[in-house]
Order: structure tokens, then sequence, then C-alpha cells
């Protein structure tokens, strides 16, 4: 679900981005520097409009234009709503209902402790863990970079004995840890 999330995003900013860019092509096509521009560019005159008081009355005898421009700003409208309130939506850290009575786990603080756990191991330089799912399926997804000498056979029992153990205190729930290892490169930092 966050990929698709992360897709929609980048695709509802690319065609933002490009309706401005086709705005502001045509805000610039009607500078007064215009006429300097390369011919495939339209050279209207200077105090022309994008419909003007007598184009727009014959575009609404025709019988389309006024339900397509309706249609497509209720559409536009309704996309628009249901995109922000799904943004304002994921802001909120979801909770994990725990075996005892009453109890439940934020998964911010989770995430917390479990990164906090495999940092403390030798040979590792930084984690990153998110906790993801919904209901009785959750997925603890650890992103690990070792240091430079460190092999994922040094680390590799110390982070499954962590997930095991965050695996148990998440019992009632099914639990599936996924670690992706990276190694940080043996080159500091380029100074320019």
């Amino acid at each position: 679900m966050p990929r698709l999330r992360t897709v929609l995003n980048r695709t509802v900013l690319a065609l933002v981005g490009l309706l401005l860019l086709a705005l502001a092509g045509l805000v610039l096509s009607r500078a007064p520097w215009a006429p300097h521009l390369p011919t495939p560019w339209p050279r209207p005159g200077p105090h022309a409009v994008l419909l003007n008081a007598d184009r727009l009355p014959r575009l609404r005898t025709h019988g389309w234009w006024t339900p397509t421009v309706l249609a497509g700003s209720i559409a536009a409208t309704a996309v628009f709503a249901l995109w922000c309130a799904r943004q304002l939506r994921s802001g909120a850290r979801p909770v994990v209902p725990l075996s005892a009575p009453d109890s439940a786990l934020r998964t911010r603080a989770l995430e917390d402790a479990v990164t906090h756990q495999a940092v403390a191991i030798a040979g590792v330089a930084g984690c990153r863990t998110r906790l993801l799912g919904r209901h009785n399926h959750l997925q603890v997804r650890m992103r690990v970079w070792l240091h430079p000498d460190t092999t994922p056979a040094d680390v590799l029992p110390a982070l499954t004995t962590l997930a095991d153990r965050t695996e148990s205190a998440l019992a009632p729930h099914t639990v599936r840890t996924q670690v992706r290892l990276s190694a940080r490169s043996h080159h500091g930092r380029r100074i320019r």
C-alpha cells in the first residue's frame, strides 16, 4: 500500500507540475516580448484573452460544453478531496493491541525500541525499522547498515534473536520480519 500511495503522489505532483508549466507557457506567450519567441509559440495580440466575450457564448451553445465543464470540475474536486483525506489519514500512527486486556502498543514505540536494540549490536552502523500491516498480520521491516569490515554472518545471529523477541512480544499476531542488510563504504565523505 505505501508503494501505491507513493506512485499516486508522484503522479499527482507530475500532473500538477505539467499543468502549471502549461499555464506558465500560456502567460509567457502573452507577454510583450512574445514576438521574440521561437516560431512554434502562438502569437496572440497584445490584449487577447483565452476566452473572449464573443467566443464564450458560442461555446455555450454547444450541447456538450456545460455538462463537460461541470463533470470535469466535479470529478477534479472529488479526486482532490479524496487524495487530501487520504493524506491526512495516513499521518496517524496506529496502535497494536496486545494479548493482555486493555493493553496496546504504539507502533512508533516498537519501531524505536527495535532500532535502538539493533544499533547496539556490534558491527551495526545504523538501522531503520518500520512496522506495517493491519489486524493480525504484521510485518517488521528492518534496514540495517553494517560497518565496512563487518560481514552479514557476524550480525545475523543477533538480528535473528532480536526478530524472535519482537515476534514473541507481538504474540497473538502473525508477524513476519524482513531484514535488509547494506554495507557502509570504506570511503569517507568528500569535502569540496
